[in-house]
């Protein structure tokens, strides 16, 4: 478990900007220490804890240290393979929807770090589902990723014009898709770990 951050990683636990960040520790309010020789500010997580709590920030994020991933499929035996996969790598929490109503009600109240949506969807396509999901300003900072056995490139488009922020096509390794997942949460890839 991480016990420093960097003022990026502190702004992305907290679901705000890194300038924000910034302030906070240059006016006293948020406690932590400069890398000798450096600018670079780094932040005990004892005192980000405090600051979360302090500022009724939900402490979820920083508690379990774990990404908020939200799978949408309505294939059950894919979306049972990818969950055994982010269990086992340790490094995600996860819930699953099978339909686009189920993810639209999960969406707000589990407010995930990811959404890995499969874009043909029995009730709703996915192009809607991120114009729903970009619409609401209290998920901005929401990642998706869409997924899909489509393969025409003007639907990718359509897709990334209305809030994906990546795709992958289907079939897929699970490998692959983790790693795409961590390059959307700024984690490191298996690779580079």
């Amino acid at each position: 478990m991480k016990t420093v951050f960097t003022t990026g990683e502190a702004a992305k636990i907290c679901k705000v900007s890194q300038q924000t960040i910034i302030r906070c520790f240059d006016n006293g309010q948020l406690k932590g220490f400069r890398v000798p020789g450096s600018r670079f500010r780094r932040i005990p997580r004892e005192a980000l804890y405090k600051f979360m709590r302090d500022n009724g920030i939900p402490t979820d994020a920083l508690e379990s240290g774990k990404r908020k991933v939200l799978l949408v499929d309505d294939d059950v035996e894919l979306l049972e393979l990818i969950q055994k996969f982010l269990d086992e790598d340790g490094r995600f929490e996860t819930r699953v929807a099978q339909n686009g109503f189920d993810a639209g009600m999960m969406v707000k109240e589990y407010h995930p770090d990811l959404i890995v949506l499969d874009v043909m969807l029995p009730d709703i396509n996915g192009k809607e589902v991120c114009q729903r999901v970009r619409a609401d300003s209290t998920l901005e900072d929401v990642r998706i990723l869409c997924m899909s056995g489509m393969v025409e490139e003007d639907r990718i488009q359509e897709l990334k014009l209305a809030g994906a922020d990546d795709f992958i096509h289907k079939p897929f390794e699970v490998e692959t898709l983790i790693e795409r997942m961590c390059v959307q949460l700024d984690l490191e890839t298996a690779a580079a770990a």
